[in-house]
């Protein structure tokens, strides 16, 4: 469920609308969403490069009232009230499944199997931020994309490119799309596209 903060970009056909929290733009498409409209408007997650549902029924305020009561979409809901025993401490069960090598490598670490894979997990985190962020960049790029520019001159080059890292080539496949919708992949892609001569 989308969150009133989350910050995402409306166009209306090709024409990008505007940019901004959900709240914000779903208040300035509003009055663009008529029955019969010549162009649909779709809005973006900006993180993500998915479309975002708004349920537009009513007035401006109707939905910023229905956005502003959904929960962020990153948040779960809290678990009930357990009874006596071991506080949780905000860890969350779920299953592992490991080859019988692995958990006897597991068994023989300082502090048991839970804590050498919180350890693994945290330094994974720590050494692989900057592939993570290029990843999620260029899945944000290419969701957009294959949505909005699938039909588009170049779109399959230019989607090799974004995978590669090829700032350069992905500008120039991308030079002949709708400004709209090329300024925005461009800017999804920034985080995966390494510039010419880095």
């Amino acid at each position: 469920m989308a969150s009133s903060s989350q910050r995402c970009t409306a166009f209306a056909g090709p024409k990008l609308v505007t940019s901004g929290a959900l709240a914000d733009v779903a208040a300035d498409v509003k009055p663009l969403i008529q029955p019969g409209a010549p162009e649909s408007v779709l809005i973006f997650d900006d993180a993500t490069g998915a479309v975002i549902d708004v349920d537009f029924r009513g007035t401006v305020a109707d939905v910023r009232a229905r956005l502003d009561s959904a929960p962020p979409s990153d948040v779960v809901a809290a678990p009930p009230p357990q009874g006596p025993g071991r506080p949780k401490l905000g860890v969350v069960a779920r299953e592992v499944t490991l080859l019988p090598r692995h958990w006897e490598w597991l068994k023989c670490q300082p502090g048991g199997a839970s804590v050498t894979l919180r350890k693994l997990v945290d330094e994974a985190r720590r050494t692989g931020g900057d592939k993570d962020q290029r990843r999620q960049s260029q899945e944000a790029a290419y969701r957009f994309m294959a949505a909005m520019l699938g039909n588009e001159a170049g779109f399959e080059e230019a989607a090799r490119a974004l995978f590669r890292g090829d700032a350069a080539g992905f500008n120039d496949l991308t030079e002949s799309w709708p400004v709209g919708f090329r300024n925005y992949a461009r800017k999804l892609a920034a985080g995966a596209l390494v510039p010419e001569g880095a």
